[in-house]
């Protein structure tokens, strides 16, 4: 039931938040609006409210925002006071182009958002010094005294800046003795302790029983830390994708199951880690969406960068049949992933 609650959560804020962004833009436009649905399938409650049907139907997998032009094939009876010029297929390339746009942008800028708030409210390990922000029990660390809080300064005279100083020097092949003098700083004090530290081949080697404690930023100074994460994370994402479609990595895509399950299990380790999720799903969301592909954001968008260089739009018939057959790719996609998560679940 968390699970389940949990992916309502992520996937109604992701959707409105995608389809939001859409909705705006084509406001800004003047582009007439016929609905803003929430899910997919039958629709299990709507209100019209001015121009717009709102609804929410009853597969939570999607959503979208049924604007007027954006369909040639649609052949509606239109009102007497139809003006054609808020049609979307009237408007600008650049108006176009800017609409569709919209949705991944505010994805993009959600996960942002969410990563500073994680920043100010929770805060990231300290890598940058070597300052111990928890012991383990029944370790090395716990049995010689070591405290959260510590700083270590040295092991075994050799001067420590950051953390990985700490994993560098002990997994040191040079040193064959498992006696260390470990050098640190408790308050004003400062403490030499010799600590036993034998090697373990379950963690490929000496371990300290310590983990990094965590700094926290004010806003302003997390926003731009926030900015320089979710762009070294999209980096990522786009890379580990380049590096499935390539075969070079074992595709490990989940689907709306496999997220469901992960949302739960982010929602019982805590309200942060929850933040932490979603905003990595608003992340994927933003940059997948505009990916070159027929169907989506991004494939529709190169129809229009393709119209502005050669001036030249492609006929609508054509673009219809691309973005018909990559909706159905991407259908096959989601029910064969699906398939593979409940087959993990009855697995395990």
């Amino acid at each position: 039931m968390i699970s389940i609650i949990s992916f309502l959560i992520v996937i109604s804020i992701c959707v409105i938040s995608h389809e939001g962004g859409h909705y705006l833009a084509a406001r800004w436009r003047n582009v007439l609006i016929h609905e803003f649905s929430f899910g997919m399938g039958p629709a299990l409650w709507s209100r019209n409210k001015g121009e717009t049907l709102w609804s929410v139907r009853a597969l939570p997998i999607g959503g979208y925002v049924k604007l007027e032009g954006e369909d040639s094939s649609e052949d509606e009876m239109k009102p007497e006071n139809y003006d054609p010029s808020r049609s979307l297929s009237a408007k600008k390339p650049w108006e176009r182009l800017v609409i569709l746009a919209a949705g991944a942008s505010v994805n993009l800028i959600l996960a942002w958002l969410l990563t500073a708030a994680l920043l100010t409210g929770y805060g990231v390990l300290d890598l940058e010094k070597p300052l111990i922000g928890k012991v383990m029990e029944e370790t090395p660390a716990y049995s010689a005294g070591i405290e959260p809080g510590d700083v270590i300064k040295s092991i075994n005279g050799k001067k420590l800046s950051k953390w990985s100083d700490i994993r560098d020097t002990l997994q040191n092949k040079d040193i064959t003795s498992n006696q260390f003098r470990v050098t640190l700083e408790r308050g004003s004090q400062t403490l030499n302790l010799d600590i036993n530290i034998p090697s373990d081949p379950t963690h490929g080697g000496r371990l300290l029983g310590v983990q990094p404690g965590r700094v926290t930023y004010p806003l302003h100074t997390a926003l731009q830390k926030g900015l320089g994460y979710s762009w070294e994370m999209g980096i990522e994402i786009l890379k580990g994708l380049w590096m499935v479609v390539t075969r070079k990595v074992q595709s490990d895509v989940v689907g709306p199951v496999g997220i469901a399950v992960m949302a739960g299990d982010a929602f019982k380790q805590g309200i942060w880690s929850f933040i932490a999720f979603l905003g990595i799903i608003n992340l994927h969301l933003g940059l997948l969406n505009l990916l070159p592909f027929p169907a989506l954001d991004g494939g529709r968008i190169i129809f229009i960068l393709a119209e502005i260089i050669t001036g030249k739009k492609v006929p609508e018939k054509w673009e219809a049949l691309i973005h018909y057959g990559g909706f159905i790719i991407l259908i096959s996609l989601i029910i064969l992933v699906t398939g593979k998560d409940i087959i993990r679940l009855l697995i395990k």
